[in-house]
């Protein structure tokens, strides 16, 4: 049996829609809580697959989770075990894999699009999605695309939206969102210091329609997730 482990930085950063998504098809996980102070692991051996979710803080800060974190990425990557990242997770992938990590060229806040990448080294399964994609952002920071790993989403604001790389896919926004986390952020953390703009929503568009844009949200997520459980079960 497939066994995920699934890495929490915040409380209200948990699996989501993924969590739901590995039920589904009877995947098992365990959600390690870094939140909570659990200890990252230092053996991987017959685990699946990696997970990182999401989080506030930078994949530059000096944590000691974090360079734990970063040696365990690159042990995975040179395992060949599939990883997946969003938002800060996926930062945290491709520093691991040799990425820079630093200030967006705009903060993303709210349902914004993204665009499938269209070139001969885009993969497949890519080509079946629409472009573009309206997915959740919640960042101020971004991701270089590592080295030999394939530029999978893009966005002209902020270009670097998703790569793969092998087995492993990170990206820059959050599929993972249920409508009850999108609703908790922004009541939690949509403050004065956001100014609407093009690319930072305010709370009344952010929750406009949520339901609608939360179901539009996991058709995406069924082909990013199916597509990359794929791989390993």
């Amino acid at each position: 049996m497939s066994k995920v482990f699934i890495f929490r930085f915040e409380t209200v950063g948990g699996p989501g829609y993924l969590g739901h998504f590995l039920d589904r098809y009877g995947i098992d996980y365990q959600v390690v809580k870094v939140d909570q102070n659990q200890t990252i692991p230092t053996s991987i051996d017959g685990v699946s697959a990696l997970v990182f979710m999401g989080g506030g803080m930078s994949a530059n800060d000096d944590i000691q989770w974090i360079t734990r974190t970063l040696g365990l990425i690159k042990d995975a990557q040179s395992k060949d075990i599939p990883m997946l990242g969003h938002c800060l997770g996926g930062q945290l992938i491709s520093k691991a894999l040799g990425g820079v990590i630093t200030d967006s060229p705009v903060r993303e806040i709210g349902w914004l699009p993204v665009d499938v990448v269209r070139s001969r080294s885009t993969p497949a399964w890519c080509h079946e999605l629409p472009s573009p994609l309206e997915v959740f952002h919640w960042h101020n920071e971004t991701f270089s695309i590592p080295q030999d790993a394939t530029h999978i989403f893009e966005r002209r604001a902020c270009p670097n939206q998703g790569f793969q790389i092998g087995r492993t896919i990170a990206l820059q926004f959050h599929l993972e969102v249920l409508p009850e986390m999108v609703t908790d952020w922004t009541n939690r953390f949509l403050d004065k210091s956001h100014v609407s703009s093009e690319y930072v929503q305010s709370a009344q568009t952010i929750l406009k329609d949520l339901t609608k844009k939360s179901n539009a949200s996991k058709r995406i997520a069924e082909c990013v997730y199916g597509h990359w459980c794929g791989m390993f079960i």
